[in-house]
């Protein structure tokens, strides 16, 4: 078994889309759109490592109607979500680019107690990203 995918509402469909491809790897669908809905979406594909098949895909989704979400911080709910690079420097490499690109480092490069090397970064909505060896 694994997850298939996740979604995420998004205001900015295209900046969080090009965000996930430039950083992640994603590759993306075309867009999708229901006018009858006002629904406009995206799957983002990235690709597995270390394992058999496909990664997990992220589906990126936008409707008018959908409220925003001011609550920024930590909440009860899906906090995050990660990405493994494979290795210490990769996150290190990775978390210094998307700093000097502007991206808000929430969580500096470290070793966890429960053993993972990570970083954490906010995407352009402000959802929190993991970046883990």
């Amino acid at each position: 078994m694994r997850i298939e995918h996740l979604a995420i509402w998004a205001k900015d469909l295209e900046a969080m889309r090009s965000f996930y491809m430039k950083y992640f790897g994603a590759s993306s669908n075309d867009r999708y759109h229901n006018p009858t809905k006002q629904f406009q979406s995206y799957f983002l594909s990235f690709p597995a490592t270390g394992q058999v098949g496909t990664g997990c895909r992220l589906e990126l989704m936008q409707k008018p109607t959908i409220s925003d979400n001011q609550n920024l911080g930590e909440a009860m709910g899906i906090t995050h979500f990660a990405f493994s690079l494979g290795s210490e420097s990769a996150v290190n490499e990775l978390t210094e680019k998307l700093r000097s690109d502007g991206y808000p480092i929430v969580g500096e490069p470290r070793w966890t107690g429960d053993g993972y090397y990570e970083s954490v970064v906010l995407d352009p909505e402000g959802n929190r990203v993991e970046i883990c060896a």
